[in-house]
């Protein structure tokens, strides 16, 4: 099942939002994630376990890491060769971003974990802030 991120958009904004009497949901853990609260630009903002969320869990969007950009002449482009070096605008020590569906989301660390690269979420961007980015 494929949608584009304006029919994502539309089912999240469809759901009925939850009385702002609500303050959360209790997990096992012991932790409470807020359910429906209304961010300051009109959203109303869903815990991911609410059920109005359950249809769409099984959807598939891409996650990539961003570990920095550059701008090139189209020159030095067509330069490129194996062993060429690319310098990016990010520092080693600085975070690297993490974008689901294009929207970064979070930031993180890279770790290695058996041969493979991973990411340590450091830092979640807030949600009134996300939904800010969906209207652009």
């Amino acid at each position: 099942m494929s949608l584009s991120q304006e029919e994502i958009d539309a089912l999240i904004s469809s759901g009925a939002k939850i009385p702002p009497e609500e303050k959360g949901t209790s997990t096992p853990e012991g932790l409470t994630i807020p359910t429906g609260q209304s961010s300051e630009i009109g959203e109303t903002i869903y815990s991911p376990l609410d059920p109005k969320l359950e249809m769409l869990y099984d959807l598939q969007l891409p996650v990539s890491i961003e570990l920095g950009r550059t701008n090139m002449l189209i020159r030095d482009i067509l330069y490129l060769g194996r062993g060429s070096v690319i310098e990016f605008d990010k520092l080693v020590s600085e975070p690297v971003d993490v974008l689901v569906n294009g929207k970064k989301i979070a930031e993180g660390e890279v770790v290695v974990i058996d041969k493979h690269f991973g990411i340590r979420i450091t830092t979640l961007v807030d949600p009134t802030e996300r939904l800010k980015t969906l209207k652009k």
